[in-house]
């Protein structure tokens, strides 16, 4: 079946979604997603492109960009090419890294550009990772509250910012209020994250049975999370076990 054809974005905004291949994790230490960062910023000289919101999950990427002089296509393949290069020789492995095709999709309206920065910064809270968007120093939510944050020399603020207002003051003040509230808006990768659960279940019973465990060890969780990928969140949802618990298990 031929590939669908990418829908072209009107503003030249689009929500990108970058996975690990097979959902395996695409960093593995803080130095990755240093160097994914880094990799951003040298890949945006000239205006090829803008960045409006980013987070850096284990396993997968958000995030909200709008083209310059380069298209979506290959400002992606730029930055992908890049950060694959440096992994695969650090770890010293070869083949894909990222699932074959990024997913992505058009952003045409301001409403929808202030709904998918929310949802990009609120990954981490979803995940189980933090309680509150400003522990997670890998999403661009420091970038805009904090100029001095590491992350905040790859992210152009000003477009989402003068939404709320033109005095800056006035506009973080309601950019917290606006990313800290609940919402109710569909994004591209929910479906896919439930399907990505239910075939969870189905590693983690298969697990327990190999193993011949009714309660699952440490290692299990571990090996589980190795081999599906999935959040903190997900893995209590399947496992029973408490979330504290369970992010303890895997830093351990």
């Amino acid at each position: 079946m031929p590939r669908q054809e990418r829908v072209r974005s009107k503003s030249g905004y689009y929500h990108i979604m970058l996975r690990g291949n097979e959902r395996k994790n695409i960093f593995l230490d803080e130095d990755d997603k240093l160097r994914f960062i880094e990799t951003i910023k040298e890949k945006k000289k000239e205006d090829r492109f803008y960045l409006q919101a980013i987070c850096l999950m284990d396993n997968h990427i958000h995030m909200m960009m709008s083209e310059g002089t380069e298209n979506i296509a290959q400002i992606i393949k730029r930055i992908t090419v890049s950060y694959v290069y440096y992994f695969n020789k650090k770890y010293k492995r070869i083949g894909h890294l990222f699932q074959d095709r990024y997913k992505s999709e058009a952003v045409e309206d301001d409403n929808y550009v202030l709904a998918l920065a929310r949802y990009i910064h609120q990954n981490p809270i979803k995940a189980g990772m933090v309680e509150r968007l400003e522990d997670y120093k890998w999403s661009s939510y420091n970038g805009y509250i904090n100029k001095n944050a590491y992350i905040s020399k790859i992210i152009d603020a000003e477009i989402v910012l003068e939404l709320f207002s033109k005095d800056r003051g006035e506009a973080l003040k309601k950019f917290k209020e606006y990313s800290n509230a609940s919402y109710n808006e569909p994004f591209m990768d929910l479906q896919e994250e439930s399907n990505d659960e239910e075939k969870g279940r189905e590693i983690y019973k298969k697990m327990l049975e190999d193993l011949g465990e009714i309660q699952p060890s440490e290692e299990l969780i571990r090996e589980f999370r190795r081999n599906t990928g999935l959040s903190i969140r997900r893995i209590a949802d399947i496992t029973g076990l408490n979330k504290d618990k369970i992010n303890k298990i895997i830093k351990s």
